[in-house]
Order: C-alpha cells, then sequence, then structure tokens
C-alpha cells in the first residue's frame, strides 16, 4: 500500500476510531485499526466485537494493500506531524510514515488476524433522519438509561420506527425520557430495537458538528448509522453495533394522561433554585416542593441536619389543586437540563405517582420522574 493524505484528514479520522477501542488483554489486536484502500479512499475500522466503525478518507491512492495498526499509538504520532501532505507505505508488517521532516517506521500486524467484520446486504431496508436532528434527540435521553442486571434491556436506548417518525426512549425505572422524531421517507411496517447505551454515545459523538442525512439499516440483530459524504455520493462513516436482545417494557402505560396541578415556570429559575436546595438535601437527595394555586406560588425546600436548610419560592402560572411532593433533585435536574426552551410545563399527577416535565410549545419531548417518599 502507499497513499498521498493530508495530514489532517488522517488525524480526523483516527480520533473517531479509536473512541471506541478499550484495552483488551485477551485480544490484543482489538487495540489496533485495520487500515485498508478502498478506490480512491483510505479506510479505516476499529472494533471492540461490539461495536465497527468504518471511515473513509478520500486519498490519492498509489498502491492498494492494508495493515493492522495499534491506533493509539499512531493517533499521537500522527498529531504531532506539521499540517501538510503525508505518505504512507506499507513494506511487509511495518507502516512507513514520511512528510517533510519526518521518516518514521511503525510496526504493524497481519491483517488476516483482524476479526471479520459483518457486512449489510445491499437490499436491506434503510430509513432516513436528519443527522442534528438525531443528535439533538439522543443528546436528550442518553443519560436517562442506566446498567441493570437484572432488566439488561433498560439498559439501552428503544428505537421505534412507525410512519414518518422514530420514538426514541430510555428509562432507568425512576425516570423516563421519550423523545419523537420526524423521518424523511415513510415505513410501511412498524420496526423497534434496543440500541446498546455506548453505541448511542458513540453516534451522538460523530454526530455533533455534522450535516447531512443518516441512512439506518437495521436487522434482527444488529443496526447500521451511515452518514454520507458531502462531495461525492459515498458513505464517510459507518457505526455498526450490536442490539441489545428483550423486550423493552410497555413504557407508556406508566405516563400518565390526568393530572392533579399544571404549571408553568421558567425553566432556568426553576432549575437554579433546585441546583441551591441540592446543597441542603439529605442522604436521600430529596428536595420538597410545595404547590400552593392560591398564592400562584411553588416553595422548594430541602433540609440536613448536618448542614442547615434552605427554602425558596417562585412565581408561576398553576391550575388545580395544592400539593406537597418530594423528588430526588439529581432526576429535576437531568430532566431541567435536556428541555430547551425558555418555559417548561410541570404536570403533577398525584403525590405518590409520576410527574411530567416538558417544554412549553414542544411536544416532542417529555420527561417523566417518580417522586420519592419524604424521610
Amino acid at each position: 500500500m502507499k497513499i498521498e493524505i493530508l495530514k489532517e484528514n488522517l488525524k480526523s479520522g483516527l480520533v473517531i476510531t479509536e473512541r471506541i477501542i478499550s484495552k483488551n488483554p485477551s485480544l490484543p489486536i482489538l487495540d489496533n485499526v485495520l487500515i485498508n484502500t478502498e478506490n480512491s479512499f483510505l479506510k479505516l475500522i476499529s472494533t471492540d466485537l461490539e461495536m465497527v466503525v468504518k471511515l473513509w478518507i478520500l486519498s490519492k491512492v498509489i498502491e492498494k494493500g492494508k495493515l493492522v495498526v495499534p491506533v493509539k499509538f499512531l493517533s499521537n504520532f500522527i498529531s504531532y506531524l506539521p499540517d501538510e501532505k503525508i505518505v504512507i507505505e506499507t513494506r511487509e508488517q511495518n507502516l512507513y510514515i514520511e512528510s517533510k521532516n519526518f521518516k518514521t517506521q511503525i510496526q504493524g500486524y497481519n491483517p488476516e488476524e483482524f476479526p471479520i467484520i459483518p457486512e449489510f446486504k445491499d437490499d436491506v431496508e434503510y430509513l432516513e433522519v436528519d443527522s442534528n436532528k438525531l443528535y439533538q434527540g439522543l443528546s436528550q435521553i442518553i443519560n436517562i438509561a442506566s446498567p441493570s442486571q437484572t432488566k439488561p434491556e433498560i439498559s439501552g436506548i428503544y428505537f421505534c420506527f412507525s410512519k414518518n417518525n422514530i420514538t426514541i426512549a430510555a428509562t432507568d425505572s425512576f425516570r423516563l425520557a421519550e423523545k419523537n422524531i420526524p423521518l424523511e421517507n415513510t415505513t410501511k411496517k412498524e420496526y423497534s430495537f434496543i440500541l446498546p447505551q455506548k453505541s448511542a454515545r458513540e453516534i451522538i459523538n460523530i454526530l455533533e458538528d455534522k450535516e447531512g442525512m443518516v441512512k439506518i439499516y437495521f436487522s434482527s440483530s444488529q443496526v447500521l448509522f451511515e452518514l454520507p459524504m458531502k462531495e461525492i455520493q459515498h458513505p464517510a462513516i459507518q457505526i455498526t453495533s450490536r442490539l441489545l436482545e428483550g423486550q423493552y417494557p410497555n413504557y407508556q402505560d406508566i405516563i400518565p394522561t390526568k393530572f392533579k396541578t399544571n404549571i408553568i415556570l421558567k425553566k432556568d429559575e426553576f432549575l437554579n433554585q433546585i441546583k441551591t436546595a441540592s446543597l441542603f438535601s439529605n442522604r436521600n437527595n430529596e428536595v420538597k416542593i410545595l404547590i400552593t394555586p392560591s398564592k400562584k406560588e411553588v416553595e422548594i425546600f430541602s433540609q440536613n441536619p448536618n448542614i442547615g436548610e434552605n427554602k425558596s419560592t417562585l412565581s408561576v402560572k398553576i391550575e388545580g389543586d395544592p400539593v406537597e411532593i418530594s423528588f430526588n433533585y439529581k432526576f429535576l435536574i437531568d430532566g431541567l437540563s435536556n428541555i430547551k426552551s425558555s418555559e417548561v410545563i410541570f404536570n403533577i399527577s398525584k403525590e405518590d405517582g409520576p410527574a411530567i416535565l416538558k417544554p412549553v410549545g414542544d411536544s416532542s419531548y417529555i420527561y417523566v420522574v417518580m417522586p420519592i417518599k419524604s424521610i
């Protein structure tokens, strides 16, 4: 193999492919990236056996070939090179890198030892979604999922495709977040799967500053997210992930539809007062919320016998009955932080029932949180 490539393009590709790599003493080959040539592209592939990242970089291919190289070492080395064109060449199982002031040789490994990467068939159905909308949606729910030994299915992110919409959801049994994202093309039947949280985080990392339409291909055991190149009709990045087994809980049943009290309040002011109250909370992370419709007021109270107590009030719009209810302040902060509007709707079903936080003027996102018993 021999290619010419811009240093900055190679570095950006290595940064993406190296993120999924973690030390694996039993399979040290996984610490590496497979460098390959494909038409006019340099192709990088990394995997942890649960997830595969493929990335294509336009380059001048002088001679075809492939090699496996330690990805973190290579990425660190490339970052020190000047921003200019570099020449990469393989001889036997060594990688040679040459630029204006550098001539370097890095020991590589036999590419035949690299794991076989599963491929999707060309006729597999796919759906398209705007990359920015997918990024924003996943960002709003990603931190809600939590590892669970007894319920491994809630460790991931639930995807459901129906007609012209994607519903994504996450829960840890104490709170739930759901986001609806419009699809560009309509699906004739409903599909669903559970994506591991680590894979979802990697998709967020990759999509953060990207534009375009993401293609989503899926089968019974894996899913592929593909982001195209801007310049030509060709994939830029593909992320393939295994899917979690199991049936995702029918969470719609716990979302209340009738409410005892409804409040509209300023998000930043509410969030700031919850954060202040958290400094005085007890070991249960409890903050109490007293809602008084006659005063159009919400009082937030917390106390800790070893620290002291704190009380603050908010002027709000209220409909319904008086309520005194307690929440884990961390759950309220998470929900409010993921809401983008300046005002939020706070719906209370009952003192011991789930409550809902959602943005004013945006019906695509809801956050459901269970209260805690005061101690």
